[in-house]
């Protein structure tokens, strides 16, 4: 029932900028100097200890130190916070893929998978937001460019593990990326493998919007539902199993 209180801390740390402070510390930091670096009122800096307490016991941070004093006490990053941290992670940063998922208009759409099942609504964005996903962020261009930097950031994760799969690309010569979004994942695989030509197809604004300095990038508008672009070879990442747009 409080699984909840896992993303929500997490975000608040993202927002907090805490795994930022942490690495540009140098080393782990005491809760006084955390608090101080905040800049955030004495009286709070009991809640900033839970918050780090909570953190800790779910992998997030690691706590140093035996003693009960703050001063005694540090608190370090783990991998998991280097992620989040992109002086630490550099293009491996997954801070836009906690802002996204934590958003509350993406929440949203996540309680209507009751009128879902039912039937009441097509698909969870149109529950939520009465048009689909993809035409809330063709209006809401805030939205689309944080859409756009969680995917591209997830991209940079899953590319690093594509690197590694050159077996996979044996053969091929042109790949279609479906929903490629600004082409991360295209221009990494075109980097890694000089003979691959990658197609970007997704929703035209999208497409619209971005750009690549490689000749082996392409972009192009279009609908998967309608038509998907010849190649060798279709990319498409399932990043969701419930319908949302």
């Amino acid at each position: 029932m409080y699984a909840s209180l896992k993303p929500m801390s997490l975000k608040c740390a993202v927002q907090l900028n805490i795994p930022e402070i942490i690495y540009n510390h140098g080393k782990p930091i005491t809760l006084p100097d955390l608090v101080s670096t905040l800049k955030v009122p004495l009286a709070k800096s009991s809640l900033v200890k839970r918050l780090m307490r909570f953190l800790a016991h779910i992998g997030i941070f690691a706590i140093h130190g035996k003693g009960e004093d703050d001063h005694d006490q540090t608190y370090a990053l783990t991998p998991a916070s280097k992620l989040l941290s992109k002086s630490c992670s550099k293009d491996h940063c997954l801070t836009p893929m906690v802002l996204m998922c934590t958003d509350p208009i993406f929440m949203s759409l996540f309680h209507q998978l009751g009128d879902l099942i039912h039937g009441e609504v097509p698909n969870l964005s149109e529950g939520a937001l009465g048009v689909t996903l993809w035409e809330f962020l063709e209006e809401k261009p805030a939205y689309s460019s944080l859409f756009n930097e969680a995917m591209a950031s997830n991209s940079q994760m899953v590319s690093l593990a594509l690197k590694n799969c050159s077996e996979v690309f044996e053969g091929i010569e042109s790949i279609v990326d479906v929903g490629g979004g600004n082409g991360t994942t295209a221009k990494i695989i075109c980097e890694a493998f000089p003979k691959v030509k990658c197609l970007v197809f997704d929703v035209p604004h999208v497409v619209a919007n971005s750009s690549c300095e490689s000749q082996n990038v392409s972009y192009v508008g279009g609908d998967i539902f309608k038509s998907i672009p010849k190649a060798d070879a279709i990319m498409l990442k399932v990043a969701y199993i419930l319908p949302l747009s």
